[in-house]
C-alpha cells in the first residue's frame, strides 16, 4: 500500500486512541472520528492525523465523515462501541441494551454502508470489527453486551458472505481481558471499585496497545490473506470464566 489512508471510530480513548497511534506509526494517514472533539483533535495532532467529531449512531455524523473520507479509503476500524450496566435480564434497563444495540451494531452498520464505496475504490480495502469474547460466550450479568457484540459478530459474517466479490476483506478481532481507562468505568457508571474488580488479582490484563498491534498486524496482511477472526486474550484468562487471579496473602503470621 502507498500512502494508505484509516478510519478508526471510537478514537478518544482506550483501544481506539492506541489503533490510531500504530496505524500513524505505520504509514497510515488516520482519520480519527469520536464524539469527543477535543480528545480527537489532540490524538490528531499528536500523530498527524484529521480529527472528525462524529457519533457513529447519527447518520448526519456519518455521512458528514464520508464527505471528509473522500472517494478512496484503505481501512476502515469500526471500534466504536461500549457496555452500560451489568444487571441480571429480569433486571434489565431496556434503554441501556437499546444503547449499546444503537452503537456496537447500528453505529457499525451506518458507517460501513457509507464506507464501502471509498474501501472497493481503493482495490484493497479492509473493514476491521472490533468484537469481544463476549460475542462468543454470554455470562451473568452480561446479556446486553454479550447481545450486542454477538451481533457485532454476525455482521462481520454476513459482510464476508455478501462482499466476497469486492476487492475488500472482512476481519474481526475480539479481545478478552483488556484494562483500558474507562470501559469498566462506564459500564459500571463511574464506580471505579466495581471497574477494578473486575481485573482483581489479574497480574497482567490486556492493554489498549496489545490490541491496536494486533489489529495493525491484520490489516497489514498481504491483500490475498483474509484474517477472519482473531480471538485474543491475556495468558491468564482460559475463558469468560476460568481466570488466573493472585491475591496477597494478608493473615498474620499465627493465622497461617
Amino acid at each position: 500500500m502507498s500512502n494508505p489512508n484509516a478510519v478508526v471510530t471510537g478514537a478518544s480513548s482506550g483501544i481506539g486512541a492506541a489503533t490510531a497511534r500504530h496505524l500513524a506509526a505505520a504509514g497510515f494517514q488516520v482519520f480519527c472520528a469520536a464524539r469527543r472533539e477535543d480528545r480527537v483533535t489532540a490524538l490528531a495532532d499528536e500523530i498527524g492525523g484529521t480529527a472528525i467529531r462524529c457519533d457513529v449512531t447519527d447518520a448526519d455524523d456519518v455521512a458528514a465523515l464520508a464527505a471528509r473520507v473522500g472517494p478512496r479509503l484503505d481501512v476502515l476500524v469500526n471500534n466504536a462501541g461500549g457496555a452500560f450496566g451489568a444487571s441480571p435480564v429480569t433486571e434489565a434497563d431496556p434503554e441501556q441494551w437499546r444503547q449499546m444495540y444503537e452503537v456496537n451494531v447500528i453505529g457499525l452498520v451506518q458507517v460501513t454502508k457509507a464506507l464501502v464505496p471509498a474501501l472497493v475504490a481503493s482495490g484493497a480495502g479492509v473493514i476491521l470489527n472490533v468484537g469481544s469474547t463476549a460475542g462468543r460466550i454470554a455470562y451473568e450479568g452480561g446479556g446486553g453486551y454479550t447481545a450486542a457484540k454477538h451481533g457485532t459478530q454476525v455482521v462481520t459474517e454476513t459482510l464476508r458472505l455478501e462482499l466476497y466479490d469486492q476487492p475488500v476483506r472482512v476481519c474481526e478481532i475480539a479481545p478478552g481481558m483488556v484494562r483500558t481507562d474507562e470501559f469498566g468505568l462506564v459500564r459500571f457508571g463511574g464506580d471505579r471499585e466495581a471497574a477494578d474488580a473486575v481485573y482483581a488479582g489479574v497480574a497482567e490484563p490486556l492493554t489498549a496497545d496489545d490490541i491496536a498491534d494486533a489489529i495493525t498486524w491484520m490489516v497489514t496482511r498481504p491483500a490475498h490473506v483474509n484474517i477472519d477472526e482473531l480471538v485474543i486474550r491475556p495468558r491468564a484468562q482460559a475463558s469468560q470464566h476460568k481466570v488466573h487471579r493472585v491475591f496477597p496473602d494478608t493473615r498474620g503470621p499465627s493465622e497461617r
